[in-house]
């Protein structure tokens, strides 16, 4: 049995440049935000990043550390087009594969399973061909001859998730309405890394085991970040902090980045969030 507890400074640690990066979580719900933080406070960049996208997105694009994007949206839910995102993309600091949904959870199964593709006929006859020439279509081996969509494994060099509770041996609870595909983040990935807004010693008995989402096998290291999925939701511990989310929204980049994400630690970003909610009372 391994402790495998580590801070967000520790898990950044172990990246590189480069690299390709997945993010659990779907939107503005149940995002590794103080993970995706600890990358803000280190010098990594030229990234690869696998999303169904949120404000992980928007601050990473809106910092210059993406290289290429893959995603089927980027949204905060509420507000229906990441501004930060929208702002990068329109000016072009990053390339781009923009996914069907089913598509983009296809290829999570695909580099789950260790297959260089899943066959599937989402994207066939649209424009996700168009703006995707890299992607090819395959032929039924059987008397069908159906033609599928060859959809690429999105298999990733590490895997950012947030869930409820975990233990310390990297087994991780929901508790909210949605898994939001984190166990095929973490199991398409080559290390993988669970926040949680609390640790657990043990799971209580009569756990639904369903609600135990990611196993310890597919887990590199666990990290206990109460509110650390802070502006997104996480249900039912917490609501998306809809105030501060239009202000992030609102707000240019460099005053946003200065105000709440120029701090040493994840600590110093709470802080600054709880003394701006206080001024607005």
């Amino acid at each position: 049995m391994t402790d495998k507890t580590m801070t967000p400074d520790e898990v950044v640690g172990r990246l590189r440049s480069g690299m390709t990066i997945g993010i659990g979580g779907w939107g503005s719900r149940r995002k590794p935000m103080a993970l995706v933080r600890a990358v803000l406070r280190s010098e990594i960049t030229d990234l690869t990043v696998i999303s169904y996208g949120g404000p992980d997105v928007g601050l990473l694009a809106a910092a210059g550390r993406i290289r290429r994007l893959v995603a089927a949206f980027t949204t905060l839910d509420s507000i229906p087009l990441e501004p930060h995102f929208r702002a990068a993309r329109e000016r072009g600091d990053f390339a781009m594969t923009e996914l069907d949904e089913a598509m983009f959870m296809w290829g999570l199964h695909a580099a789950a399973n260790r297959l260089p593709f899943m066959p599937v006929r989402a994207g066939l006859g649209s424009d996700v061909m168009t703006v995707n020439p890299e992607l090819r279509t395959i032929t039924s081996p059987y008397d069908d001859g159906e033609t599928f969509v060859a959809v690429p494994a999105l298999r990733m060099d590490a895997a950012f998730v947030h869930l409820n509770r975990a233990d310390r041996l990297g087994n991780g609870q929901y508790l909210g309405p949605d898994p939001y595909f984190d166990d095929l983040f973490c199991e398409a990935a080559d290390t993988a890394y669970v926040s949680c807004e609390r640790i657990v010693e043990r799971f209580a008995p009569g756990t639904a085991p369903q609600s135990l989402l990611v196993s310890r096998h597919s887990v590199t290291g666990v990290v206990e970040t109460p509110n650390g999925a802070h502006f997104t939701s996480c249900a039912p511990d917490h609501d998306r902090d809809e105030p501060y989310q239009r202000l992030y929204a609102t707000t240019p980049w460099p005053e946003f980045a200065e105000r709440f994400l120029s701090g040493k630690s994840e600590d110093d970003y709470q802080q600054a969030v709880r003394t701006w909610h206080e001024e607005q009372r």
